[in-house]
């Protein structure tokens, strides 16, 4: 009768499944070799069922109580159920029966990093180099636990360790581009995609990456180029479709751009990201219509993305809707309240509408976010000398040029409003200051108060710096 339940790895797996159900139903006891139970157990991990799966481990150390690998089995399944405690328990045990499993430590270390415990994390990483086979991965897990760090340079040295290893490995590849990126290394980036490429020209993640590396560089032919080679490697690879139409917008290739955008179609779902770029390259050729459908697009597929709810506004905007527009620059603001974008086409929209008090307060809020917007200087500091407010004017106009010291509109538009206040003598400094700074940019000055092309002493020293 006991050869009857005795199964061994020569039987087909999926029949080894079959018995091991049948003998639960019958609530029995069959016997099954070490192999047998490694493929029951991996069948429940395939088929996401771990509580099943543990279940076997368990059947499968009873059997085999000296089997390291169940022992190894039950901690990955135990951190998958989050029992970290129960894991380690488990862990020790196969450490104590095979202490030279390199997965031991592998297990270990992942537990030690969920934990943000990096340094033990580390040590089992370093534990498992000595011991494993093949590396790379490993190695690659030593990278992150230092990214995770802050210590981008290290998670690089170990990420080129990786690759020298295995140069098909697409996770270190773009890490990283990651790591290249978060140091602002650009340089290096390109350079040692190059030589990657060199080895490995067939690469796409490489030739994509090297897309990105320009691209980021203000490169976008270059950035181009190589997104084609991805492209012509991996036709399907629809990011870099995406991100050479990024390319093409910033060459102001809009209609290319949007032909692009579109291919990513052929080869996944639309996406709101996508639909909302090509709002974007509509409102750049000025075919609102068109650039509204896409947004409208946009925001039925996310109705958190606030930058396409802002594009309808905009549209609306460019046709004088401006209540209509305001409307949906709201809707955008309530998604991202602290976007400097939004706040200035509010106070756009509020000033053409007549409400100044409203526009102000969002000129205020510009300026919180970001006071290195001189057009939103400029534009809140009219609004006050609009109102006669000229003390109020010179005063903001006085804290641009703080936050903006380099700014020369800052300084023509203050010597507009110390002239209008009757402050001839500062005025003149202000503008022996302008036109330090950029002589070319006096017209400006003429254009906000003509009047003052009639003054001579100003037209004199404006005189002085053309010569």
């Amino acid at each position: 009768m006991e050869e009857d339940f005795e199964f061994e790895f020569s039987e087909d797996p999926k029949f080894s499944v079959e018995r091991y159900e049948e003998m639960i139903r019958n609530q029995d006891q069959y016997f099954f070799d070490a192999q047998a139970f490694e493929n029951i157990i991996d069948y429940y991990i395939e088929k996401n069922d771990p509580i099943k799966a543990l279940q076997v481990v368990e059947y499968a150390v009873n059997q085999h109580p000296f089997a390291a690998v169940f022992f190894i089995k039950q901690a990955q399944l135990f951190v998958v159920t989050n029992q970290l405690d129960t894991a380690f328990e488990a862990l020790r045990k196969a450490e104590t029966l095979e202490p030279s499993e390199a997965d031991i430590y592998i297990i270990r270390g992942n537990i030690f990093e969920a934990l943000e415990r990096h340094e033990e994390a580390l040590q089992n990483y370093q534990k498992a180099l000595e011991l494993a086979e093949h590396t790379d991965d490993i190695l690659l897990q030593i990278a992150l636990v230092f990214q995770n760090m802050g210590e981008y340079e290290n998670a690089i040295s170990y990420l080129k360790k990786c690759l020298e290893q295995n140069m098909e490995n697409q996770d270190a590849l773009y890490e990283l581009a990651f790591c290249y990126d978060v140091l602002d290394k650009q340089e290096e980036s390109i350079q040692f995609y190059h030589q990657y490429i060199d080895t490995e020209p067939y690469s796409y993640a490489a030739w994509y990456n090297l897309g990105n590396a320009y691209h980021k560089m203000g490169l976008y032919e270059k950035g181009i180029d190589a997104y084609d080679y991805a492209i012509l490697i991996k036709e399907n690879f629809s990011s870099a479709y995406f991100n050479k139409g990024n390319c093409l917008v910033h060459l102001d290739k809009f209609t290319e751009a949007i032909e692009v955008y579109k291919q990513t179609f052929e080869y996944e779902p639309p996406n709101a990201d996508t639909y909302c770029a090509i709002g974007e390259c509509y409102e750049k050729l000025e075919q609102m219509e068109e650039a509204r459908s896409y947004y409208k697009k946009a925001v039925k597929l996310d109705p958190k993305l606030a930058d396409a709810w802002f594009g309808i506004g905009v549209t609306l905007d460019f046709e004088d809707r401006n209540f209509e527009a305001l409307h949906f620059y709201k809707k955008a603001l309530a998604l991202d309240d602290k976007n400097p974008d939004y706040w200035f086409a509010i106070a756009d929209a509020q000033y053409k509408l007549g409400k100044l008090e409203e526009s102000e307060k969002a000129y205020e809020k510009v300026l919180e976010f970001n006071p290195l917007d001189v057009e939103a200087w400029l534009d809140y500091s009219s609004i006050l000398y609009e109102q006669n407010n000229l003390i109020g004017a010179i005063e903001t106009i006085s804290d641009a040029i703080k936050n903006n010291p380099d700014a020369a509109e800052l300084y023509y538009r203050m010597v507009a409003y110390l002239f209008a206040d009757g402050q001839s003598k500062e005025a003149l400094n202000f503008l022996e200051l302008a036109l330090k700074i950029d002589p070319s940019k006096h017209e400006i000055l003429f254009e906000y108060l003509p009047q003052l092309q009639n003054n001579k002493i100003i037209v004199d020293v404006i005189n002085k710096y053309l010569l």
